[in-house]
Order: C-alpha cells, then sequence, then structure tokens
C-alpha cells in the first residue's frame, strides 16, 4: 500500500485533488483513473512499482523532435489515464486497473535506474504508454533518483493535472509531449470525457516554466478536423506558448470505441499548411509522406534535421544549434 499524495479526507469520503476530476471515493471504491483507491480513510495509489511496458525508444516516437534528436530514452509505463478518450490506441493498459492487468512486472525507482544507466547513448527517462499523472508518486520517487544520476526526465502526457502537482513536478522535468486532444470544450466532454481549459492551463505552464514542449494533435476526421477550429488552436498556441512550439499532427486510426476511418493525408498537409502561418515547426506523424518529417529554419528554408523513419541526421546545424546557412537560432536542445 502506497498512500497518495494529492487528496484531502472528508465524512463521507476522500477526494482526490490530483487532477481537475476531483474524484469523490467512498470507502473500498476507486476514482476515474482507476488507479487511486479508498482504502481505511486514506487515498492509496494502487500502481506504485508497478510497470506494464519498458522499452529503449528512439526519442522522436514520443514524439520529441527537437529534444536530442536521434538519441534513445528509456521509456516505461504503467496502467490507468484520468481521461476516457473513446479513440484510445492504449487502452489495453490505459483503460484498466492495476488489478485487471495481468503482465504487470514490480521494480524499485532504484532498479529502474540501473536499468536506464545500463544503456550506453541513452538521454534519460520518458514516462509514457499510459498516463503518468495517475502514477504520479512513482513518477516523482523515480525523477528524483533520475535528475541525480545525470539523465533527462521526458512527460508524456494528456495535461490534465491540477497546478499544484504539476508545479511539484516542474523541477524535475525537462521535456514534456502533451496530446492537445482538441480546442472545443465540446469535444473533450464527449470524447475524452474531461475538459479542455485545464490542459491550456499545463501548457502555459510548462512554458513559463522555461521546459522543452512539444504537443501533439490527434487529426481525427469529422471530429476536431474543422479548419476554424484548428485555426484558433494554432493561433493560441503562437500567441500563448510562443511561435516555435514544436507541433506533431498525427494520422488517427479506428481503435477502442471509435470506427470513423482513418485521416487522409490530404487533411494532413492541408492543415500543416494553415499551421505553418503561426507555427515555426510542424510535422506530420502515423504517416509515410515526402513531407511534413524534416526540420528546416524559420528563416532562410534550409533543412537542418533529416528523419527517414527514426534515421535521423543535422547536416543543417552548426554545433551551437544554429542554421549552418544563415545563422538563426533553430529551437532545438
Amino acid at each position: 500500500m502506497h498512500e497518495a499524495l494529492y487528496y484531502e479526507k472528508q465524512e463521507d469520503g476522500v477526494v482526490c485533488t490530483l487532477c481537475p476530476h476531483f474524484c469523490r471515493i467512498r470507502p473500498g471504491k476507486e476514482g476515474i483513473c482507476r488507479s487511486r483507491y479508498h482504502q481505511d480513510n486514506i487515498l492509496v495509489t494502487a500502481n506504485y512499482g508497478k510497470v506494464s511496458a519498458l522499452h529503449f525508444d528512439p526519442i522522436e516516437k514520443k514524439p520529441l523532435y527537437h529534444f536530442h534528436p536521434g538519441r534513445v530514452i528509456f521509456s516505461i509505463g504503467s496502467t490507468g489515464c484520468n481521461l476516457q478518450c473513446s479513440f484510445c490506441q492504449n487502452a489495453e493498459i490505459s483503460q484498466t486497473s492495476p488489478s485487471d492487468f495481468f503482465h504487470l512486472h514490480e521494480y524499485t525507482p532504484q532498479q529502474l535506474i540501473d536499468l536506464a544507466l545500463q544503456k550506453s547513448g541513452n538521454v534519460g527517462i520518458a514516462f509514457t504508454y499510459n498516463e503518468p499523472a495517475v502514477w504520479y508518486e512513482y513518477m516523482l520517487d523515480i525523477a528524483v533518483l533520475s535528475a541525480e544520476a545525470g539523465l533527462k526526465n521526458v512527460m508524456v502526457t494528456n495535461g490534465y493535472i491540477n497546478p499544484a502537482p504539476l508545479d511539484q513536478l516542474l523541477p524535475l522535468m525537462n521535456a514534456f509531449s502533451v496530446d492537445l486532444k482538441a480546442f472545443t470544450e465540446e469535444f473533450y466532454h464527449k470524447v475524452t470525457k474531461a475538459k479542455l481549459e485545464p490542459v491550456k492551463d499545463t501548457l502555459q505552464r510548462i512554458r513559463q516554466a522555461g521546459k522543452h514542449l512539444e504537443i501533439t494533435n490527434l487529426v481525427i476526421p469529422t471530429q476536431n478536423d474543422d479548419e476554424s477550429v484548428f485555426d484558433a488552436m494554432c493561433r493560441w498556441i503562437a500567441d500563448e506558448l510562443g511561435p516555435d512550439t514544436v507541433l506533431h499532427l498525427s494520422r488517427y486510426f479506428p481503435a477502442y470505441k471509435m470506427t470513423i476511418p482513418g485521416t487522409p493525408a490530404q487533411t494532413l498537409i492541408h492543415l500543416r499548411q494553415l499551421a505553418r502561418k503561426y507555427l515555426d515547426y510542424v510535422f506530420i506523424g502515423n504517416i509515410s509522406l515526402p513531407e511534413g518529417n524534416d526540420t528546416v529554419c524559420n528563416r532562410c528554408g534550409q533543412t537542418v534535421i533529416t528523419r527517414t523513419g527514426y534515421l535521423i541526421s543535422a547536416p543543417g546545424l552548426d554545433a551551437s544549434g544554429k542554421c549552418v546557412k544563415c545563422g538563426n537560432p533553430i529551437a532545438v536542445v
């Protein structure tokens, strides 16, 4: 049993304050994320130390294109999620509880650090696969040890977390890959059973903290591909987070409860063109196309990083991260 960090005790149960759901949990019951439950007037984390998957992945797979490109990162996941996306591509681990997933392995935080350090060239640890916020305490303990060992910490997240726990986490994190599912409250309420505004607040806090930030938008036909809404989203990103914020437009495929046909390539190409009116770096993922993979200097158009699958080269970057042609600084760590 591992006690949760963020909750309040009340007469009729406990209230989890980790995320904006503020689940009121009665004795013996669990929250929306299926990872935190009420036991003996204490909020307990059911997935502390329990790992569903661990791999050394190309960092571009997170996706992070401008954070130590070409490196590998030790990626770990558990179970549970505080969103209920009907299109979830990892539903087998995210939409389940630890007791219902039969392939969990137990690791102490130090054991994971030891594994991460065994791989030559590994840049750090990525908390990914399912939503890491719902195994917050485990992630926090790992991140402390990881930072002490000189490793980078990366959080791949839906951004649905309250300010206090996020602020405690920010000093330990080096980069974030955030899924911005859409840009309307209607979509978030209907498709994810959550809200948009807390995610926007998370994005702003990450940027204000000076952390590397990249955003992924999974484009779903008829659901979040309206041009006017997409335009508003890109303008907001540019105005509130900066035009150098990396945006990944990812192709949707039918999964979990959603059977809408996959995103047409032309939709992604067209939306990328719209996004580039506001943002310097816009990429297309989950599909093989001749465009939308390379990093191009936003001043002179020189290709500075080329990507063929996960084969990465940076012929257009000098040692200080500037374009070799015009000297323009490229937003790459």
